[in-house]
């Protein structure tokens, strides 16, 4: 390559990725999912559009997983053990049961409906069946949701992509016929466990490297932490294990971790999972031939249909023996957005020449887009529906000052609703658990910093500082006045998260 065409080529490079930012500022203001931009703006640079040419399948499943193994570092680096330590047994069942059963049903109503054989169908069932981590992370975590329903969620689509990745693979590489459940099982088994193993692993190395080494510059903590997912990514898919699930544990285990400078680490995670979402989604877009979409949205169709049979029969299914409530289990049947790892995985039937491989990324490409288009604008409103978002639901946001890094502080917001029995009373009478404070007020429009005397009134928002070990303590309080008052524990109100999970801690 030579210096103009690099220019040429950084110009190129730049420009999308600033049409992508300026189309996800715009899809948050709408109310549109910004990943679906993100396809467009691919397909508006494609062959079709401004004449960017992008064929090589080859290339775009290298980069496609690339992509998502940085994707997964920065889930597992955003979410927090105590959220999901008691979730690994269900969320498990639904990535691995869950996806077998979702495949089993698409499959049988792909083969009945549109005639597919049984090879393509169970091959086009595998790639649809995962919900996908990307567009799961950045649509949930602007909902306030109970942390354990957000935490079974997100754990799911971190578990369930590795599967996913297992089967494809498998079906893609069975010429023909219904292939041997021995050798897929092994095959599964052995992926799981051994990716598993080197991603706790090398996020344990991490950690202590981390903590014991003196670094000569702060911004080299975030570059460690995140080289270290993906060491542990390249480490198991060169033991021949899954690197998608090594990646995600890694991720975990380091932002579990008590390491150095974690804010700027998780900002900086943030921000290269933004651009490998974008850039992801984009070179998707660039993949597609959109003159050719037209004939597989019928098909899409049908197999978004049966899908929307096939995700719900799996989650009723796998949280059977959890006893996870009804209202739950309906929203996590409709969460299951599927995203860039179904279009990822229809790269691999492509690249080994599989029949149909080409429709059948005509399908998933239309599929996923109409899913994401229906869903994700939609999920804020069946969560009120179904009674799991509430007014006074105690919502985390990102921390990025450093004292509050220092300190290991959480940041909490609480809106007081009307009817509360928070209404009228004093800051002093909360008796929060120490060091939880309440730093400011906002009411009416207007700032407020609040002393021992100030009286909370209904409609007021509150910002608090705590501490992970007081979080869940400070939560149940004012969770107890909010039912009871400020004698609530004289009248025997603990603060217990209501049966069915519309508040946890």
């Amino acid at each position: 390559m030579t210096l103009p065409e690099l220019y040429v080529t950084l110009l190129v490079a730049g420009t999308v990725l600033l049409t992508s930012i300026a189309a996800a500022r715009t899809a948050h203001r709408v109310g549109l999912p910004s990943l679906l931009l993100f396809l467009a703006v691919g397909i508006v640079a494609g062959e079709d559009g401004l004449g960017l040419r992008f064929d090589d399948a080859q290339l775009a499943q290298a980069l496609g997983i690339a992509a998502l193994a940085v994707i997964l570092v920065e889930g597992g680096l955003a979410t927090r053990w105590s959220d999901v330590r008691r979730l690994v047994a269900p969320a498990g069942v639904l990535a691995t049961v869950g996806v077998v059963l979702s495949l089993l049903v698409t499959a049988a109503g792909a083969h009945r409906l549109l005639g597919l054989d049984w090879n393509v169908a169970l091959l086009l069932g595998a790639i649809v069946s995962p919900t996908d981590s990307a567009a799961v992370f950045s649509v949930l975590r602007a909902l306030p949701l109970p942390r354990r329903l957000t935490g079974l969620v997100e754990a799911e689509s971190g578990f369930n992509d590795a599967p996913a990745v297992i089967l494809v693979v498998f079906f893609s590489t069975t010429t023909s016929g219904v292939p041997g459940i021995g050798p897929l099982v092994g095959d599964l088994l052995f992926e799981l466990a051994a990716g598993g193993a080197l991603g706790v692993l090398t996020g344990l190395l991490g950690a202590v490297a981390l903590r014991h080494i003196a670094l000569p510059a702060t911004g080299l903590y975030p570059l460690a932490t995140v080289g270290f997912g993906i060491t542990a990514f390249a480490a198991a898919g060169a033991a021949g294990a899954s690197g998608i699930l090594a990646a995600y544990l890694s991720g975990l285990v380091l932002g579990n971790s008590q390491l150095p400078h974690r804010a700027a680490t998780r900002s900086f995670a943030e921000g290269a999972g933004w651009l490998a979402q974008i850039g992801l989604f984009v070179m998707l877009g660039l993949l597609v031939d959109p003159s050719e979409l037209s004939e597989a949205i019928l098909p899409a169709l049908v197999v978004g249909l049966v899908l929307l049979v096939a995700r719900p029969v799996s989650v009723l299914l796998c949280l059977l023996p959890f006893r996870v409530p009804l209202r739950q289990q309906a929203f996590i049947s409709w969460a299951g957005l599927r995203g860039a790892v179904p279009i990822v995985l229809t790269t691999f039937p492509v690249v080994e020449d599989v029949p149909d491989a080409r429709e059948i990324l005509d399908i998933v490409f239309v599929l996923v887009a109409l899913f994401t288009l229906i869903q994700g604008p939609t999920l804020p409103a069946v969560a009120r529906s179904l009674g799991l978002v509430r007014p006074d639901t105690l919502r985390e946001i990102q921390v990025e000052t450093a004292p509050l890094d220092v300190l290991d502080a959480d940041l909490l917001t609480v809106s007081i609703p009307e009817g509360s029995r928070l209404h009228g009373v004093a800051v002093f009478e909360l008796r929060l658990p120490p060091p939880t404070v309440v730093t400011l007020i906002v009411r009416d429009g207007t700032t407020l910093v609040p002393d021992r005397g100030t009286v909370l009134h209904a409609g007021d928002d509150l910002l608090l500082i705590t501490t992970p070990g007081t979080r869940e303590d400070a939560e149940r309080r004012l969770r107890a006045i909010g039912r009871r008052g400020k004698l609530a524990r004289w009248l025997g109100e603990r603060g217990a998260p209501e049966p069915g999970g519309t508040t946890d801690s």
